[in-house]
């Protein structure tokens, strides 16, 4: 405590107590003689103030009342003073009896003393922060620009709180629910429901709304940022409950509303005790590190504290941005960076033999469609396929335990290399999995679809946004083009989930909502930037090489089976014989040199559900393979 006083602000405050001391002890005589004390009381007074302000300002510094900061005054800090207080007058009291000082202490002044001290140490510090969170004068006197908050439930009382303190916003009022209309939240009324948003923003010239119902169910949420939209108000909203809960921001810093908040899904119910029993104090390998699904693989699995966490990818600089962002949080996971290819048998069965992972989630591969369609094609089958293989195999070698592979929608009837290369992917860990029928144990290969995620690098919503602030036109593929979209920490928990749950083999399926229209998207996306549909010219060029018009999550022969996860099912597919994963490494290693449009066409012996756009070559015909590989 001697250093904290030490603190000249600290001081000046111990100094200002024990003044209130003297003044209390003052007017507790005063107003026990109302205001005309005698002189032999007086005398009374004078002998025993030093022994007063001796005792409580030792009891002060002794109950810690200078831990505390004004600025933040609260309930606790009152409580502490009453307690330091009551016992500063029990102890007056005992000592005052015992030293038998010889003058005569009213009683009355020892109950008025600790009832004006509280009254004006407590009194000062509140009056102190009410001073400085703009309430001491009334709110006429705030400055800021009027704002509706649209919600009342928890999140909203927060905001309204802490945006008391702002000099940028003055809270004119919430809407919710009917229940609450005309109550109070921290002295903010309850105006009415969200409905009736048009006739109070008129009423209080209203420019602005904050929408804060980050648990509420996304389509409510929506409506009332439509209805916001509609009415020409700016709308606003605040952080997403995960990065609240896990303090990157605080509730206060309110952002404008993106498309993300319009395609907003409910939030991923997490087995958490099974995944922390997964990967708590265990070593955990992620490939694809620096890509959008690797690194919020990362960024959810060191929630879980496992003992080491591998961070692998080709790219340095992504790698170099993952270190930097885990660098500032002092995490207590021992995390390693790897550059490594996957297909580089060599160094990955050195640092799995040296870590010794037990789960591994393999997110590393070429996913932009149109670029591997033409000029890439055998390095997409390389890097996915063969990629794939070899780490895998790698991971069998050094009995890792779960093999979770990154697949996607498109390897669903795909109309592109990349699809094709991803099912094929599906296909090999299948061919790689054990006969768990016959107790064999061994790596338990684990698939995973989804479709897009919100974000992601290549994704339609960045290339939107670039092309919405140059001023258009934003180009679409076709006008009927349909996506599922889900957001990257949504899409990594459920990859995580479906890691927990599989036994080997199996093929999760992620529920992906709703499609969602391109067009539509893009038209949210202009009114969400301020501007008027016919502000920004919509362009369709046509689709893409090896481009759906929609995608699908499960190919013509699949059916799926429930599991105890509502947003996970399991694809019942085909799965082939270690002898077919064979033959067709070696048709790939072949195909190094071969033309592109013959491999295209020769992948159909492979992937029979493939339907690639091939141009019309009558001389491929003798080229292509008579004899199909047989799936078993």
């Amino acid at each position: 405590m001697k250093s904290t006083l030490i603190n000249p602000i600290t001081f000046i405050v111990f100094m200002y107590d024990v003044a209130m001391a003297c003044l209390a002890w003052f007017l507790a005589y005063s107003l026990r003689f109302n205001f005309a004390i005698p002189d032999e009381f007086f005398n009374s007074f004078t002998l025993t103030l030093p022994w007063t302000i001796l005792l409580q300002s030792t009891i002060f510094i002794a109950f810690g009342l200078y831990r505390g900061v004004w600025r933040f005054a609260s309930v606790a800090d009152l409580w502490r003073i009453i307690i330091a207080v009551g016992a500063s007058s029990i102890t007056l009291t005992a000592v005052f009896f015992m030293l038998k000082l010889g003058v005569i202490i009213p009683r009355s002044v020892l109950v008025l003393d600790p009832i004006l001290l509280i009254l004006m140490m407590g009194g000062s510090r509140f009056a102190y922060r009410a001073w400085k969170d703009h309430k001491l004068y009334g709110t006429t006197l705030r400055q800021g620009n009027p704002v509706l908050v649209l919600g009342a439930g928890e999140a909203a009382a927060t905001l309204v709180k802490d945006l008391a303190r702002s000099s940028q916003w003055q809270v004119v009022g919430l809407l919710d629910d009917v229940r609450l209309t005309g109550r109070e939240v921290f002295g903010v009324k309850v105006r009415g429901v969200i409905a009736d948003l048009e006739n109070i923003a008129k009423r209080h010239d209203i420019g602005h709304v904050i929408v804060a119902m980050p648990a509420v169910h996304h389509l409510k949420r929506r409506q009332a940022i439509d209805l916001a939209n509609r009415l020409g108000l700016e709308v606003l909203t605040v952080p997403a409950i995960d990065d609240m809960m896990s303090g990157k921001v605080g509730i206060s810093q309110v952002r404008k509303v993106d498309v993300e908040d319009l395609l907003g899904r409910d939030p991923v119910k997490l087995d958490s005790s099974s995944l922390s029993h997964l990967i708590a104090n265990s070593t955990v390998l992620v490939t694809g590190a620096g890509g959008s699904i690797g690194s919020e693989l990362c960024r959810q699995i060191v929630k879980f504290n496992p003992k080491t966490l591998i961070c692998m990818d080709v790219s340095k600089f992504s790698l170099y941005k993952l270190e930097q962002e885990f660098s500032a949080q002092n995490l207590p996971t021992h995390i390693v960076y790897l550059t490594c290819d996957v297909k580089n048998k060599t160094r990955l069965t050195h640092f799995l033999a040296q870590y010794q992972p037990s789960v591994v989630f393999h997110a590393a591969a070429y996913k932009h469609v149109p670029m591997m369609e033409n000029r890439n094609v055998w390095e997409a089958l390389s890097n996915n396929v063969l990629g794939t293989y070899v780490l895998a195999q790698a991971c069998k070698a050094a009995n890792v335990a779960k093999f979770v592979l990154i697949s996607t929608d498109k390897a669903v009837n795909p109309t592109n290399v990349m699809g094709a290369s991803k099912r094929l992917a599906e296909m090999v860990c299948q061919g790689l999995q054990d006969d768990l029928e016959k107790g064999e144990v061994g790596t338990r290969f684990v698939m995973v679809r989804f479709g897009n995620v919100l974000g992601s690098s290549g994704s339609v919503i960045p290339k939107f946004r670039e092309q919405i602030a140059q001023g258009g036109p934003i180009t679409i593929t076709h006008p009927e083009i349909t996506r599922y979209f889900m957001s990257i920490p949504e899409a990594a928990q459920l990859v995580m989930q479906a890691g927990l749950m599989g036994q080997g083999g199996e093929i999760f399926v992620l529920d992906m909502g709703e499609p969602v229209k391109i067009a539509a998207l893009a038209a949210d996306m202009i009114r969400l930037s301020g501007l008027q549909p016919d502000e920004i010219e919509i362009q369709y060029v046509g689709l893409r090489p090896g481009e759906k018009l929609y995608e699908e999550l499960l190919a013509d022969d699949e059916h799926t089976m429930p599991t105890p996860h509502e947003k996970l099912r399991i694809a019942k597919a085909r799965k082939p014989a270690s002898a077919w994963v064979e033959q067709l490494l070696g048709w790939i290693e072949h195909s190094h040199s071969a033309n592109e449009t013959l491999i295209k066409t020769q992948l159909v012996a492979w992937v029979e559900e493939y339907s690639p756009h091939l141009p019309a070559n009558p001389e491929l015909a003798s080229s292509i393979v008579t004899e199909q590989p047989t799936i078993h």
